[in-house]
């Protein structure tokens, strides 16, 4: 279940390893990475590539080596038994003697104007991915919490000025982040102050961010910064509704998995990628999970195979 990094990837293995694997796509085949421009810390690519057309070859791929792709939305699962159930928003019922959870996490966004028409073009939820464009410039990072003050203090070694926007008078991320953070020169926190807008430069082949409408709390004064980078740290949401009640699951949605494993506390159920992954969040990674959850589909499905010969002998 899922169709970017960890889901495309888990398939080409279990294809290679003549599992006959099909993908349920999901309402965004190819995952986040669809909605971004340049990638360029994705291995195997000297220039930046588009994310849409990265992809696009991995789905290429999964399906050259066997794998099977249906475009269905999941509404329920049925993980009491095996073979697993799902049900299609289609109506369709998939059975499964394995399943590999990869649909992934989404970032929280503010909801603001500019917000979203300005994704990719001055707007992230990833310092990670895109903080290498913004070196030398200004930058905004909104959020108070672990992650919001780790965008900013991995942004604070390439751009030259990094400006914390927090609602509150005090952070919500470890005193030891606050500490690193506060020591930064060139990092500048504004408290008790909402965005209200990301601003938009108009005058060029497309627009760009250009600046944030801020506002704030304490006196209602409104004022504009400068930036050319924003990116918002306020948390992710797994993509793991269709599994409460059924597997464990952290305090924030995400799905746990053993140590050093993909498997999830059922047995024949693993995950990989963002749905489990609630610290890197990269392609790469997500392509990692991807790999392991298909070999250990595959040496699960063989001992399930073994025991079934032995009691029927």
């Amino acid at each position: 279940m899922g169709a970017g990094p960890a889901g495309y990837t888990a398939a080409i293995y279990a294809a290679r390893a003549g599992l006959q694997p099909m993908i349920v796509a999901g309402m965004q085949p190819g995952g986040q990475l669809t909605i971004t421009t340049e990638v360029e810390n994705f291995p195997g690519f000297a220039a930046p590539v588009q994310g849409p057309w990265l992809m696009e070859q991995m789905r290429e791929q999964a399906e050259h080596v066997g794998a099977r792709i249906q475009y269905d939305l999941i509404t329920s699962v049925d993980l009491s038994r095996r073979p697993f159930r799902a049900v299609g928003d289609s109506g369709d019922i998939y059975e499964a003697e394995a399943l590999v959870i990869a649909t992934g996490a989404q970032a929280r966004w503010l909801g603001i104007p500019g917000e979203k028409e300005l994704s990719g073009f001055g707007v992230s939820a990833c310092a990670t991915c895109d903080g290498f464009f913004y070196r030398g410039k200004d930058v905004a990072v909104i959020g108070g919490g672990n992650s919001a003050v780790e965008e900013a203090l991995y942004l604070a070694n390439l751009a030259k000025s990094v400006t914390l926007i927090h609602r509150r008078d005090s952070l919500r991320a470890e005193r030891i982040l606050q500490k690193r953070l506060l020591a930064k020169e060139n990092v500048t926190v504004r408290w008790n102050t909402v965005t209200e807008e990301v601003l938009a430069e108009t005058t060029g082949r497309a627009p760009v961010a250009r600046g944030l409408a801020l506002r704030d709390l304490n006196t209602g004064e409104r004022s504009e910064l400068a930036v050319e980078g924003v990116f918002v740290a306020i948390g992710h949401s797994p993509a793991t509704s269709l599994f409460k009640g059924q597997l464990d699951m952290d305090a924030e949605g995400y799905l746990v998995t053993e140590p050093d494993s993909t498997r999830t506390s059922m047995e024949g159920v693993f995950a990989a990628g963002d749905v489990q992954d609630r610290v890197f969040r990269q392609a790469v990674t997500a392509a990692g999970t991807g790999c392991m959850a298909a070999l250990e589909a595959e040496k699960f499905l063989a001992l399930s195979e073994d025991q079934s010969q032995a009691e029927a002998a």
